[in-house]
């Protein structure tokens, strides 16, 4: 050892030793040799050159005390010396693990020393640095984080065959617990006035500002799941939101509630904790059970907490060998307010095995529940078809996506706010269910649909959604794909079923090149056939519905729109009706600029349908107003609809339906072309009926076309017009193809074409300039 004599600094923790000596500060080489040394005194100072060895890590300063054996509150990290006295650590800016014996050497679980490091660092709110290093965390051991983590380039080896059912390997956490918010009978009166009432401040509240709070009603019970496997599954009516200054609620109050079982207050710190950095190999043994799901990773119960810089990956040469075991997730965040995980790679984890044992249950990279305000950016987790969706949430708010990789975005039950901005979604694709804005901007999803609304939580999406600039890419051969799969079973799920309020999707591609076969049919959106449920609940149709832009990369075929089930059965939220001939619109449906699949050759296939009412319409009932512009080629189906259908600066191959069934309300053609797709020979190109009359308006006329032939001799199979007869509804300016005037030139009768262009009956002679 090495004797200098320093004076003590004042910084030292007062009370241990008098500030008027001089004490000798003593330098070893290691903690064995301090052990080891008689020599030592009350007072001393004594400076290790390392842990384990010189240079290892641990160097750190330890100040010399006598304590009393029966003394309780003996402080927690020290070393004990072979001569009856302690060495405590003197507190330093920083911490590092082999400062507490982390030994790194493969055998050790330096899990142990890990979490005496933290539990020291807790205590004092002093940060972790730990730069280098690896280390290996084998039993469980739980690591309590409450400061700042700078792990660097830090190397984590986890063995996963000591994963546990209850306890994860690192949890995050706040040094406040939560409270049980007790009110009484007139304030929890007024706290449900204020709930039910969308205000913005609740006084009631005021006392528990900067908390995070869950209010739980278990006796009314919501979300019930659908699928024989899920038998029973339910949710409480539940909601959460963040109290600032003077009661004031973030947080869109989703739910309505007449009662509470449970009233808490989870206190959020007032300044961020940022973990980052670290490198983490797993070992893929998780152990195998049916009992739950293992915890293996970061569990986040504090608000306010960024992680970032991590990298998470199996061990080199190991390959996850689970077969039965779920994993929670290795990021888990439960109960918080304003999280962050940002510039992190992690994996899936496999589902399917080539020996067919496979997990029986979703296994997760990234899984949360109860979290208001998240942001995930340039976060990395892409896999096959072999691999598991790595998101897995239930009950989250404001969850922002941003420039990320993922093999899966999915949100079980109850999302409110969604945003997916500038990423790639891989093969497991989009689920969601929820309410709010769903707003997804720049991005890919890849799949059999670009959004899956989750069936067995009713395919729920009570608010906007928005879809921009984005890329549908086709990866699996099924005969029906679409954008948007709204597919509920026919079940009572205790809540409403809403298909969206507002839809826009904009400037969108669907991309084929990814599969060989490329004859599915595609949908725009995709709802079921039926719109009451057998318990007799009505189905809720959006308010405005605009599809623009959309086309069909490596593939001549296009898609389709809409087919909607009896409209009568639907509701929306807007007054509408149709009496004395006089039709009220609540709904408005626009489809601009699609590319649309060539149904000319095809018998009753329709890009757009609309089952006419069963029974006697609601006034809430669905009487659209539906625009087509700038689409070729469109077929639809008239069946007697209740609506208003506007064409314009389109072209139009066939409109069937029945003359004993009119259109109650407006056909309007607005500088259109009509190619008759003759299909049937019996049948007519546009069987046009209507109560409320139907209008052309510079529109043209060409040739019938008779499964890829044209067939001007077929001008009668038209259906609104015959040759020098009728000239049917009311007209402007419409013309005949120069090819049929060809053809009929020795027959056709100029006053013929009069009519067409909306002319009364008269001797002018007509000419074709």
């Amino acid at each position: 050892m090495i004797l200098f004599l320093v004076p003590l600094s004042k910084s030292y923790p007062s009370g241990l030793y008098r500030s008027d000596l001089k004490t000798p500060l003593i330098v070893f080489s290691t903690v064995n040799e301090l052990i080891n040394d008689d020599g030592l005194a009350v007072n001393n100072i004594a400076r290790i050159l390392g842990y384990y060895e010189i240079n290892d890590g641990g160097a750190a300063d330890y100040i010399i005390k006598y304590v009393d054996p029966g003394n309780s509150s003996l402080e927690e990290y020290h070393i004990t010396l072979s001569n009856g006295l302690k060495a405590f650590l003197l507190e330093p800016q920083t911490i590092n693990y082999k400062m507490f014996g982390a030994k790194g050497d493969s055998i050790n679980n330096d899990a142990v020393q890990i979490s005496k490091a933290h539990r020291y660092a807790n205590a004092r709110n002093i940060p972790i640095v730990n730069h280098k290093g690896e280390f290996w965390l084998k039993e469980n051991e739980k690591i309590i984080i409450q400061t700042d983590v700078d792990w660097g380039n830090t190397v984590f080896h986890i063995d996963e065959k000591y994963n546990s059912l209850t306890d994860f390997r690192f949890e995050v956490t706040s040094k406040e617990n939560p409270k049980n918010i007790v009110l009484s009978a007139e304030e929890k009166k007024k706290l449900l006035l204020d709930l039910n009432s969308d205000k913005m401040v609740i006084p009631t509240l005021k006392p528990y500002k900067n908390h995070l709070i869950i209010i739980t009603d278990s006796n009314d019970r919501i979300g019930f799941r659908a699928g024989a496997s899920y038998k029973g599954q339910s949710w409480a009516r539940e909601d959460f939101f963040y109290v600032e200054e003077s009661g004031k609620v973030i947080g869109d109050i989703t739910w309505s509630f007449k009662n509470y079982t449970k009233l808490t207050a989870y206190p959020v710190d007032k300044n961020y904790l940022h973990l980052q950095g670290g490198i983490f190999y797993l070992s893929g043994e998780n152990p195998s059970s049916r009992r739950g799901y293992y915890k293996n990773g970061i569990q986040v119960r504090r608000s306010r907490t960024t992680i970032s810089n991590q990298w998470i990956g199996l061990e080199p040469g190991k390959e996850d060998t689970t077969t039965t075991s779920p994993r929670n997730g290795f990021y888990s965040f439960s109960n918080v307010y304003d999280v962050r995980l940002e510039n992190v790679r992690l994996t899936p984890y496999l589902y399917t095995r080539e020996s067919g044992n496979n997990v029986h249950s979703g296994t997760y990279g990234i899984s949360m529940g109860r979290v208001l305000k998240s942001h995930f950016k340039n976060v990395t987790a892409e896999g096959s078809q072999n691999h598991w969706g790595v998101f897995g949430t239930n009950l989250n708010k404001d969850l922002k996506i941003e420039n990320c990789l993922l093999n899966r975005v999915d949100i079980h039950f109850h999302c409110w706010n969604l945003s997916i901005l500038d990423s790639h979604i891989g093969e497991r694709g989009i689920t969601a269910t929820g309410g709010g804005s769903l707003i997804i901007n720049n991005s890919s999803c890849a799949g059999t649909s670009f959004i899956n609304f989750r069936s067995d939580y009713g395919s729920r999406w009570d608010g906007d959604i928005t879809i921009t600039n984005s890329l549908f890419k086709v990866s699996r051969n099924l005969p029906n794909i679409s954008i948007l799969n709204f597919s509920p079973h026919n079940f009572d799920y205790k809540y409403p079923i809403r298909f969206g309020r507002n839809i826009r999707i904009e400037n969108f591609k669907v991309d084929f090149s990814g599969v060989e076969q490329k004859e599915a049919t595609c949908w725009v959106m995709r709802v079921p056939q039926f719109s009451v449920m057998e318990h007799g609940e009505r189905l809720y149709f959006p308010n405005f519905i605009k599809f623009k832009n959309i086309e069909v990369i490596d593939r001549k075929k296009g898609i389709r729109l809409l087919s909607v089930p009896d409209q009568g059965g639907y509701q929306v939220d807007k007054y509408g009706g149709y009496k004395n001939n006089i039709l009220q619109t609540n709904v408005i449906l626009n489809f601009n600029n699609i590319q649309l699949e060539d149904l000319s050759k095809e018998i009753n296939q329709y890009h757009f349908t609309m089952q006419s009412p069963e029974k006697a319409l609601y006034n809430n009932s669905l009487y659209p107003s539906i625009l087509f512009s700038n689409c070729s080629n469109i077929a639809i189906q008239n069946d007697g609809y209740i609506a208003n259908i506007f064409f314009e600066k389109c072209s139009i191959t066939n409109i069937t339906g029945n003359k004993d069934k009119p259109l109650k309300g407006r056909f309007v053609f607005s500088n259109c072309e009509f190619n008759p797709a003759i299909r049937n020979e019996i049948e007519i190109a546009y069987s046009l009926s209507s109560t409320c009359g139907i209008f052309f308006s510079n529109c043209i006329v060409n040739p019938p076309v008779y499964f890829g032939e044209e067939r001007i001799d077929l001008f009668d199979k038209i259906g609104f017009i015959q040759l020098n007869k009728n000239v049917d509804f009311n007209h402007s300016n419409t013309s005949l193809n120069k090819n049929i005037i060809e053809f009929y030139k020795d027959e056709i009768d100029p006053q013929f074409l009069l009519k067409l262009r909306g002319y009364p009956q008269t001797n002018v002679e007509f000419s074709q300039e």
